[in-house]
Formats: structure tokens, C-alpha cells, sequence
């Protein structure tokens, strides 16, 4: 069992039901499910640039990636139905856990000026969204072998009803929230 999962079983769950006045423990809110998203616009033209993007998301989740393409033709973009054009990977688990403590204790840290992030980017419904700029802020990214700075958006989809939870529940799993 990851770090982050044992956390959440003996320090989380009790000072959430004691903070929310939870009467049954399944109301605790859970990470249900991280996603990480790339786009990767230049994909149209050259398809060398997704197969590397593709590796990095790969090296960076630990699991297999899926190519997303695009849904609609957009002539101005020069894009044509069905192109790919980015990827994704769904992480649920041990896996999940394991890029969290990853995410917040290694990556964040390792990213410049960093104050914190954003604790208004949550959407309504208890799940946050999560902009990084770089790959290479992730130790398991060699930095010799990047073609190209790459961003990425990491989603971090939650149980909670509301966003007080679901910041509250972020908090206590360590993310570094701007004061």
C-alpha cells in the first residue's frame, strides 16, 4: 500500500469526519481518479512530435497512454476530423496514489518560483485542475533526451459534493495551496 493511501486511511478519513461532522464513514470524500492530459497541437503536422510526447506521458504515469484525436474540423486551425492531436492516461489505484505523492512531494517543489498553486481552480463539483507548464520538472524525465517543453493538465477527480471538501481533502493529502 502507497504512502499516500495509508495517510488517507489513519489521519485523513478521522479529521475530515470530525472537520464535516460525517455520521458514516463512506461519506469521507476519495481520490476517485487522476487524469493527465497532453495536448499536443503540432501533432497535425508531424507525428514524430506525439510519439515523443506520448513516451514522456508514459514515463511519467507508468502506464500505457491513449492518443485522443480531434473531435471536429476546424479549417483555421488546419485540422481535419479524426487527426490526433494529444493524450491522455487514466489513473486509478495504487497508481493513482503513487503519482500523487510523486506529484506533490517531487515535481511541484522542482518547479521555478513555485508559490504554491491555485486553490480557485476547482469546479464546482469537488475536483481541481492542475496546469503545469513543464515535463521536465519530473525526476524521471532526462532532461538530454526532451525534444521539446512540453505542459500538461493534470485532473484530479474527487468524491467530495462540494469544493470546501474537496480543497479541505487536497490540503490534508499535502498540496501546496497558495496562501
Amino acid at each position: 500500500m502507497s504512502r499516500l493511501k495509508e495517510q488517507y486511511l489513519k489521519e485523513i478519513v478521522p479529521a475530515m469526519q470530525t472537520k464535516f461532522a460525517y455520521k458514516n464513514v463512506m461519506q469521507v470524500p476519495k481520490l476517485d481518479k487522476i487524469v493527465i492530459n497532453m495536448g499536443v497541437g503540432e501533432a497535425k503536422d508531424n507525428a514524430k512530435i506525439l510519439d515523443s510526447a506520448v513516451k514522456d506521458l508514459e514515463i511519467i504515469a507508468g502506464q500505457k497512454v491513449v492518443v485522443t484525436r480531434a473531435k471536429k474540423s476546424v479549417a483555421n486551425f488546419k485540422l481535419r476530423e479524426g487527426m490526433p492531436i494529444g493524450c491522455k492516461v487514466t489513473l486509478r489505484g495504487e497508481k493513482m496514489y503513487e503519482f500523487a505523492d510523486r506529484l506533490i512531494n517531487l515535481a511541484l517543489p522542482r518547479v521555478r518560483d513555485f508559490r504554491g498553486v491555485n486553490a480557485n481552480a476547482f469546479d464546482g463539483r469537488g475536483n481541481y485542475a492542475l496546469g503545469i507548464k513543464e515535463q521536465l520538472i519530473f525526476p524521471e524525465i532526462e532532461y538530454d533526451k526532451v525534444d521539446k517543453v512540453r505542459g500538461m493538465d493534470i485532473i484530479f477527480v474527487t468524491t467530495a459534493q462540494s469544493d470546501e471538501e474537496a480543497r479541505e481533502l487536497l490540503t490534508l493529502f499535502g498540496m501546496p495551496f497558495k496562501k
